[in-house]
Order: structure tokens, then C-alpha cells, then sequence
């Protein structure tokens, strides 16, 4: 059993790595990620794989890898993304490409926990414009999956038959606690897709390193 800090959050949100839980009792609102590739029960519900749900005063069996994450709905969000633009560097510094340039799109450091890396981003600007894409050239290796679980604001995930919006075919909207559908195939190849602002947002990304079998 395993319960480990991410510290991404910090000093807004106390963010858990939690591995080999049978039974973890939970009192405070959380979102819970379920990274694992078993169903976590909660009660008479299954949270199925890279799916996440908001948890509060119940016992969660099952756990084979997953993420809390608390303190997300505890503050002003005018004051924390003010604060977060003072801490964080922008995508654009750190990623360098040139879709993110003059982007009001600002980044955590980044942390590897096993095959699973994380990063929370803050998307200050409505519409946030980061453009969209099919390719990750800051992936460390080929293959490679990610998800995106809302934090604060509200958001959505769009996918595009050709790189123009006008083509949108799949649209997900993202409020605090969801997770967007993988949107990848068996290969690791995405659509044309973006994250897309409807209000001001935090996010968290989750990077999937392939197993050696995959």
C-alpha cells in the first residue's frame, strides 16, 4: 500500500498518489482519478479506468493506481490564478512551441510518479486559443497517452476531423471532477484536438508512458 504527496499543487491543492489501496476511507471532498486498469468500487458504483468523479465521507475499494486530488473547490479562483501567473512560467517558455506563443497558458513543474507524469496547468484567458494538434514533441517517448482532468473553472476538450474548427465532429465539456474520454488509438495516434476555455481554468494533465508490451 502506497500514499504518496505530488506536490505540483502546492500551496493550493493536496495532490495523492495512491497505489495498492484495498480500502481507503475518504472524508473530505475529493476528486478521485482512477488510473488504474481495474474498476474502483464506491459503494454500489464502478469508477472505470482514466474516468474520475467527485468523493466525499465513503470508503474506496479496490484501488489499483489512482490520484486524489483535495482542496480544489476552497478558494477564490480570481485570488489562486492571480497568485499561480506570479509562480509559473508560461507553456510557452518551458514547451517553446509556437502555438502557445503570447498564450495566456501558464505551467507547474512536472512530476513522474512510475509510468504516469503530471502537470497542472492554468488557462487564464477565455477564449485561450492554444491551437490545435495532433502532435506532443514534448512526449518523451513514442506512444505515449494523456488525459486531462478539470480542477477549477469550466472547459472542454475538442476534437476536429482537419485542423480547422469548422470540422469539430466531438466536444466534451469539462467542469471540476471530469476527466475527458481517451481520445487516442491502440498506436498513440490523436485526432486534431484542443483544450479549449469557457471560463478561466485549472487542469491537471496526466501523461501515460506506453508498457514494454504495448
Amino acid at each position: 500500500m502506497t500514499v504518496k504527496s505530488i506536490t505540483i499543487g502546492e500551496p493550493f491543492f493536496n495532490i495523492e498518489y495512491l497505489s495498492a489501496e484495498e480500502n481507503f476511507c475518504l472524508e473530505e471532498r475529493a476528486i478521485l482519478l482512477n488510473l488504474g486498469k481495474k474498476n474502483i468500487k464506491i459503494k454500489h458504483q464502478k469508477l472505470k479506468p482514466l474516468e474520475s468523479v467527485i468523493v466525499q465521507n465513503t470508503e474506496i475499494l479496490g484501488i489499483e493506481t489512482a490520484i486524489i486530488i483535495k482542496n480544489f473547490d476552497q478558494y477564490n479562483e480570481a485570488d489562486v490564478f492571480k497568485r499561480i501567473t506570479n509562480m509559473w512560467p508560461t507553456a510557452y517558455e518551458v514547451r517553446g512551441e509556437e502555438r502557445l506563443k503570447g498564450v495566456s497558458h501558464f505551467m507547474s513543474p512536472k512530476i513522474w510518479e512510475g509510468r504516469f507524469g503530471f502537470t497542472l496547468y492554468l488557462s487564464q484567458s477565455v477564449p485561450l486559443n492554444v491551437g490545435l494538434h495532433k502532435e506532443h514533441p514534448f512526449c518523451p517517448e513514442p506512444g505515449f497517452r494523456e488525459v486531462h482532468t478539470q480542477i477549477m473553472g469550466i472547459g472542454k476538450m475538442q476534437q476536429c476531423q482537419k485542423k480547422d474548427i469548422s470540422t469539430l465532429y466531438l466536444e466534451e465539456i469539462m467542469a471540476p471532477g471530469s476527466t475527458h474520454k481517451p481520445m487516442y488509438d491502440k498506436q498513440g495516434n490523436y485526432p486534431w484536438h484542443q483544450y479549449e476555455t469557457i471560463t478561466p481554468s485549472i487542469f491537471m494533465a496526466v501523461e501515460i508512458l506506453p508498457e514494454p508490451n504495448e
